[in-house]
């Protein structure tokens, strides 16, 4: 069974339907004990980073996904998911998130790219590639340039480039998917993805099922 995480933001039962139209059984649950039981978590998320956290810890979830990670359960995170997962994000000032790996989350700016606000827009809306650096279970089946959806302003810098998956060209390469043994989070959203979303579900479903 996989825990999608309900803290209170995003849109939790859009990737319900989507793994359920993939065939995993998923549930929904804001209780530690139901990540605890859970064989795979799953954190979705849009929104603030430090509305996330805040929530997290309000809920007790934040040790919960910690100990599950570290339990070698496979973690999948979308969007915001991907982000907490790192030291900090610059949105609103300095947030701190989950340190499970080092980096942080920083905004686009077109500026910085020598590109006008018109070319480029904030937030990254809209569908895109993923250029995969380094294969991993969740891309079996999915070839490289596969379109997905994306909605965020924000994106994260890993300190460590062996994490990176994939990324996606928005004026720069950004970090579009991270993998680093059970954890895997990707910066789009699959449940948004058609069929290409749903096979990327499907396949952290698998593995899942495959976990002793």
């Amino acid at each position: 069974m996989i825990a999608i995480v309900d803290y209170g933001m995003g849109n939790l039962r859009s990737v319900e339907k989507g793994f359920l139209k993939a065939g995993v059984d998923a549930v929904v649950t804001n209780s530690p004990g139901g990540i605890e039981k859970a064989d795979g978590v799953v954190l979705p998320g849009v929104g603030a980073f430090g509305d996330c956290m805040k929530e997290l810890a309000n809920l007790k979830l934040t040790d919960a996904i910690a100990v599950a990670i570290k339990k070698g359960k496979p973690y999948l995170g979308i969007c915001l998911g991907l982000q907490v997962l790192f030291s900090e994000s610059e949105e609103f000032g300095r947030c701190r998130g989950l340190d499970i790996f080092k980096g942080k989350a920083v905004k686009f700016q077109p500026s910085a790219f020598n590109l006008q606000p018109s070319i480029l827009k904030v937030p990254h809306m809209g569908w895109n590639q993923i250029k995969i650096q380094k294969n991993n279970p969740l891309l079996n089946g999915i070839p490289d340039r596969t379109y997905y959806y994306f909605v965020h302003s924000y994106y994260v810098v890993p300190e460590d480039g062996s994490v990176v998956s994939a990324t996606t060209d928005y004026g720069i390469d950004f970090t579009s998917m991270i993998w680093k043994d059970n954890i895997f989070a990707v910066q789009f959203h699959p449940e948004k993805s058609q069929a290409m979303g749903l096979k990327l579900l499907e396949n952290f479903g698998k593995l899942v099922a495959k976990r002793p």
